[in-house]
């Protein structure tokens, strides 16, 4: 840097990330999970909420272990999007033909990408099912208690709405260190 001149400050885009396993050693898989998020070139982990645990929605198997993290950003949603799918496969990622909502050992979602509104036949921003999914923001209310829904709902009133519907989850701990 030459003298006289201010280096620009990082911009970084806010990603949210959901992460959830049923299968294996669910706790250490999300926790290698949360190494390689570190790791992703271009981001950086701003914060990650507990562990929680819930049964499966829509879907059959071993309940769920689940948690949000959210990433600084310097790449391109796709870009990152490839990189999530990239540590699933490595932990084992399987996504049978035909089959919604498997068991997995391992699943990345990309949840919001800033404020970005995207829907592509790749990726839909923000997750189009997150609104319905317990398990997504409780963890996201730890990070934000105060963060509104896509459609302008509390987060508190959409976890009321979902526990009212049925919806349990208790939280079991932490995935940082």
């Amino acid at each position: 840097m030459t003298p006289g001149h201010a280096r620009a400050p990082d911009v970084r885009t806010r990603a949210l990330v959901g992460l959830g396993a049923n299968l294996g050693d669910a706790e250490a898989t999300l926790r290698s999970a949360l190494r390689a998020l570190q790791a992703c070139p271009g981001c950086a982990l701003l914060g990650c909420s507990g562990l929680w645990s819930s049964a499966p929605v829509d879907a059959e198997g071993p309940d769920f272990h689940n948690a949000v993290a959210e990433l600084g950003c310097d790449c391109e949603p796709l870009d990152l999007l490839r990189q999530l799918q990239r540590i699933e496969y490595s932990h084992g990622r399987q996504r049978p033909s035909g089959v919604r909502n498997a068991p997995r050992t391992l699943d990345l979602d990309l949840l919001c990408f800033g404020d970005l509104r995207l829907d592509t036949p790749e990726l839909r921003l923000p997750h189009p099912r997150m609104h319905l999914r317990a398990f997504v923001l409780a963890p996201l209310a730890e990070l934000h208690p105060q963060w509104r829904l896509p459609g302008g709902e509390p987060i508190a009133d959409a976890l009321r709405r979902l526990e009212a519907g049925g919806q349990r989850l208790r939280r079991i701990g932490s995935l940082e260190a």
